[in-house]
């Protein structure tokens, strides 16, 4: 990769004016040789495994930044999915496991360390089936361990009996972290086609086709975007998607070049540039004000969902043209409590739930970081998330759903947790019941698009 001084200059001008900075670097590590009879033995082959790639990842993370002067807001880790190499063991046991990673985080200066995870979009281990037992526990017990679960897929269909299971995990994991606005739903992620290179927390894990060891780039950048589209002016909606691409392009240009310093300086291989427009709750920051400068009066209004399919396809084309090593998510965020934007949206009665499920058919993920009633039953969660897996798996592409039913909360209050989850109102959620549907039980189908070969 190659860069001209032209190029650089635009980067410093982006960084200094337009809150562009790297989201994460994310050191993925496998754990699949660190079993053993011995539980004690097993916590320690993880803990000396984690500290031995990742001792020092945030300091070069640092030197990077002070190297070229852009920010790296983020600097995690993420782990095979505990599930898989580690399928012998009890809710008790994964606990322990948890708290081993916990330690491991704190100890290398690491605020998240992600894949406490299950992959069980066609069915479920005995060992699968502990560690969602366990996750409630887990993230209720440790401060930087994220937990998903990937619960189906285009080529498997959707498992309701994981999705079910999943939905009494939320609500008591939402009931044992209530003292801190049920936090611990923040941390855990439902999939549905989840990728195996996503760098960003809460979602992210190592998969099992990676390498050994891989350092992955999530790259930020809303604030450019929303700069370049009100210097646009009143363009045709074809130009204005050129004005994105350009953007986009020299965004991942950038985010490749610190991912790849990153990469060197920890002596592990670079893998993929996460090109997503991720979200903060500063001002400017906000995919929420994106949309709005593209036209619409606020999100919601009839168009949104129009005009985030053409931001984020506009996203996807200019990165696949700026780097050959394009992959995670790689488009648009729409989380509620990191966008300062979709607060106000909401708070106004603009934004509503379902409309934000018809936004998800068409970004990156889906239902991110909403705070609902702490009284919704199991039942309604299950349905909400077997909505947004039937979005991902007719549609061939990742969605997830990360809700928080914040115990003791009602319509119209307020979740503060600060920092980058931010803050957000609790969303109204329908009352009519979807029990006799989502406890029938078993898999839906995989699609006919399932049948490619």
């Amino acid at each position: 990769m190659n860069y001209e001084f032209t190029e650089i200059l635009e980067t410093i001008r982006m960084t200094e004016i337009e809150h562009f900075d790297i989201r994460t670097v994310t050191l993925g590590i496998s754990l699949r040789d660190c079993h053993d009879r011995n539980l004690e033995i097993t916590k320690e082959k993880i803990y000396d495994k984690i500290l031995r790639y990742g001792k020092n990842h945030v300091k070069n993370a640092k030197e990077v930044e002070s190297q070229f002067g852009i920010s790296i807001a983020n600097k995690r880790v993420s782990v095979t999915p505990i599930s898989i190499p580690f399928d012998s063991l009890s809710v008790e046991e994964y606990i322990e496991i948890s708290k081993t990673l916990d330690k491991a985080a704190e100890d290398i200066g690491i605020d998240y360390i992600a894949g406490f995870s299950a992959l069980v979009q066609k069915g479920m281990t005995n060992g699968e089936r502990e560690l969602i037992k366990a996750i409630p526990f887990a993230l209720s017990q440790t401060k930087r361990v994220c937990s998903s679960v990937n619960i189906g897929s285009t080529k498997a269909g959707i498992n309701m009996d994981a999705i079910n299971m999943m939905s009494e995990v939320i609500k008591k994991t939402a009931e044992l972290t209530k003292e801190k606005d049920s936090i611990g739903c923040a941390k855990l992620v439902v999939f549905a086609n989840a990728v195996e290179d996503n760098p960003f927390v809460a979602g992210a894990f190592h998969g099992v086709t990676e390498p050994e060891v891989v350092l992955n780039v999530g790259i930020s950048g809303p604030g450019v975007v929303l700069d370049a589209i009100r210097e646009a002016g009143k363009v045709d909606l074809q130009t204005l998607s050129e004005v994105i691409k350009k953007t986009i392009f020299k965004i991942t240009r950038a985010g490749e070049l610190i991912g790849r310093k990153v990469a060197e300086k920890n002596g592990v291989p670079f893998g993929i540039v996460d090109i997503s427009l991720a979200p903060t709750p500063a001002e400017g920051d906000s995919i929420a004000e994106i949309l709005k400068a593209m036209g619409v009066e606020d999100v919601g209004a009839p168009g949104t969902t129009a005009a985030l399919a053409m931001l984020n396809d506009s996203v996807k084309k200019a990165g696949l043209m700026a780097s050959s090593s394009v992959g995670g998510m790689s488009g648009a965020f729409i989380p509620v409590s990191e966008d300062m934007g979709m607060i106000r949206a909401v708070q106004a009665g603009n934004l509503s739930l379902e409309k934000l499920e018809a936004m998800t058919s068409v970004c990156s993920v889906g239902l991110d970081m909403i705070a609902i009633p702490g009284d919704t039953p199991a039942s309604t969660i299950a349905g909400i998330i077997a909505d947004e897996a039937a979005i991902g798996i007719i549609n061939d592409k990742t969605t997830a759903v990360r809700i928080i039913p914040a115990y003791g909360k009602k319509v119209g209050e307020m979740v503060d947790y600060g920092g980058l989850l931010g803050l957000a109102p609790v969303m109204e959620v329908r009352t009519i019941s979807s029990q006799n549907f989502v406890s029938r039980g078993g898999r839906i189908p995989a699609p006919m698009r399932s049948l490619t070969n």
